[in-house]
């Protein structure tokens, strides 16, 4: 066994922690027509706008550029103190999130819970949750592992952290169009290289800040066995990948799985069967597979070249040009470019069911006006 380059290891562990959140997040992100009549619809989703989008790489530079200012003129432990107790509080909710989204999707069932809280003032909802005894479980194992964390910083448990934070992240953000993802992924593909190519305040940051950022991997795992795989590793190197090349091309193949099943729904079969979570996949298979790809090409020219990589030099133009090739392909540019998910979200199933019905209503009343006439 270790005959096998370590290093090859630590980059499939990359890649294999990279897709695994995508994949999950971007399911649990697809909102499926209810079955129960009068179900209460969830409530509509907050959406990236393409003002958003533009500005984004601007907001994410001056707070990039601000922490490489903190980590240079004070002392680092102190800043990633407050780090710590930040994400391990953050991540007690991530996790359960995450943990209910792989749940979801491995059963195929919506384990809303038994159990329903609300605040309110007056008549105004200030809050909802509603939970069951499985979150509680997962509640209770997140606090375990974010009191772990705490305490010893382990590169495992940091991993653990980072895959929550990304899922759950894929799952909850939303693109408002493809015209905002492609826009975003176009500004932060410039902003990558600038900041990796152009200057040292990427990797220094990368480098300073000990918070489930990133996800990371032993360049030498042999070695870490060796010392003990649960005790802290010395002397040993570590290859990483940056939660953000994870996410944002994340929701952008979230996205794709979302027009999927609109166009689903639209078709003959999703008519019929539309709540299914069973049906054709095209673009979400082709984004993923092309995000594979750019991954891969960044490994391969960060090992040939011993440089760091900016992963969205390469991860933004696969995910852009493989939805463009799959809608020309198809006949489906005009679909992709026109859907609108926050549109789309607005109208739930038990609203089109009332429109419906009061368009029937309103032409029985004509036709009955028409007779008495």
């Amino acid at each position: 066994m270790n005959s096998i380059d370590p290093i090859f290891l630590a980059y499939g562990a990359l890649g294999v922690m990279a897709v695994l959140p995508i994949y999950f997040g971007s399911h649990a992100s697809i909102k499926y027509p209810s079955k129960k009549r009068g179900a209460k619809p969830e409530p509509v989703a907050e959406y990236f706008s393409i003002q958003d989008a533009a500005t984004f790489p601007i907001i994410g530079s001056i707070t990039l550029f601000s922490l490489y200012l903190l980590f240079t003129y004070f002392d680092k432990a102190y800043i990633n103190y407050v780090l710590t107790a930040y994400f391990s509080l953050l991540g007690v909710g991530a996790m359960v999130e995450s943990f209910m989204a792989v749940a979801r999707k491995l059963t195929g069932y919506s384990l809303t819970g038994e159990y329903r809280l609300d605040l309110f003032k007056k008549k105004h909802a200030l809050f909802s949750l509603q939970f069951g005894n499985i979150h509680m479980v997962a509640g209770a194992f997140s606090i375990l592992i974010a009191g772990y964390y705490a305490i010893t910083k382990h590169w495992i448990v940091s991993n653990v952290y980072g895959e929550a934070f990304a899922t759950s992240a894929i799952q909850l953000l939303n693109l408002d169009s493809f015209k905002t993802g492609m826009l975003l992924l176009t500004g932060l593909f410039f902003y990558d290289i600038f900041w990796v190519f152009g200057t040292e305040v990427m990797v220094t940051v990368a480098k300073s800040f000990d918070a489930p950022i990133k996800v990371l991997w032993p360049k030498d795992i042999w070695q870490v066995i060796e010392q003990g795989i649960f005790s802290k590793p010395t002397d040993v190197q570590f290859t990483m990948l940056g939660l953000g090349d994870i996410v944002i091309p994340g929701i952008f193949v979230a996205l794709c799985l979302s027009f999927d099943h609109h166009q689903y729904l639209k078709s003959e079969l999703g008519q019929k069967k539309k709540f299914s979570r069973s049906f054709p996949k095209p673009y979400f298979t082709a984004c993923l597979v092309s995000y594979i790809v750019g991954l891969t090409t960044t490994v391969v020219v960060m090992h040939t070249f011993q440089a760091a990589q900016p992963a969205l030099l390469y991860l933004s133009p696969a995910c852009i040009f493989s939805v463009l090739i799959t809608a020309a392909i198809r006949g489906e540019l005009a679909d992709v470019f026109a859907f609108a998910p926050a549109t789309e979200e607005s109208k739930s199933p038990e609203a089109e069911l009332l429109e419906a019905e009061a368009v029937s209503n309103k032409k029985l009343a004509k036709g009955v006006s028409k007779k008495q006439q």
